[in-house]
């Protein structure tokens, strides 16, 4: 037997073993990513994504802000890259604060950036260490599913950043399971958490106030009914395109 013949004997016998392996470096993101979501709780970090927390240093966190500037706006995206990235909870939190912090409209950019970029590394972990694997795997079902989304995938991503009804961190790696490209995926992003993200900031911009009165505050009433209104409505705008080509699916 010649040694080609030798490598193709033994690449059957490993596929039909339980199919090609996969090198270890390729789970080695996920592994770091689920060793940094437990040292996050381990370490109590969560007790300082709380508005108990914000409401005792705001004063501390508003000093540093205007003494140090570009290097508090680079922290401050840094924190929020890494929160969604981890996928702990706390996000809205950490958006009212940028809106405290830098008003709402300086607030809702840094947010956005931080929120896409964190998203993004959640996506490709997930991509590269399940999503490939998954998606050879997949059942006729799974990837008739797959190609739908694919064909409007950039509308069926706004509309689920646009309408809160799913997690967050939901929406960030289900994409990756059904191959959408790394570029509709960062441009969906960025666009569709702008409106939500500039809620939560405007609404942090008024914050100051409410702790200075020393009232109560509630996350349950920032999605006004208004505002969920619009919400919705800036979701059948982006749904217009895939009813658009159905109808002319349908018409042809």
């Amino acid at each position: 037997m010649s040694v080609d013949e030798e490598e193709t004997s033994s690449k059957r016998g490993a596929e039909s073993a339980g199919g090609p392996k996969l090198p270890f470096v390729r789970f080695l993101p996920l592994i770091l990513l689920a060793a940094a979501i437990a040292g996050f709780f381990v370490l109590g970090l969560d007790k300082y994504l709380t508005f108990d927390a914000l409401r005792e240093n705001r004063t501390t966190l508003g000093t540093f802000v205007a003494e140090q500037g570009v290097i508090a706006v680079a922290l401050y995206i840094a924190i929020y890259t890494i929160s969604v990235a981890l996928s702990v909870p706390g996000a809205s939190i950490l958006t009212i604060a940028g809106g405290l912090l830098f008003g709402q409209w300086f607030g809702s950019v840094y947010v956005v950036f931080g929120a896409t970029m964190g998203a993004v590394g959640v996506f490709l972990i997930a991509k590269t260490a399940l999503g490939d694997a998954l998606r050879r795997r997949a059942g006729p079902a799974m990837r008739k599913m797959e190609a739908g989304f694919q064909e409007n995938a950039l509308s069926y991503l706004l509309v689920l950043r646009l309408i809160p009804l799913f997690p967050f961190f939901l929406v960030n790696i289900v994409p990756a399971f059904l191959g959408v490209k790394l570029r509709t995926y960062a441009v969906g992003t960025f666009i569709g958490i702008i409106p939500g993200s500039f809620v939560y900031a405007t609404v942090g911009a008024g914050l100051g106030s409410i702790f200075e009165q020393n009232d109560e505050f509630s996350l349950s009433g920032v999605l006004t009914p208004e505002i969920t209104a619009a919400l919705v409505g800036l979701a059948v705008l982006a749904l217009l395109p895939v009813a658009y080509k159905k109808f002319r699916k349908s018409k042809n």
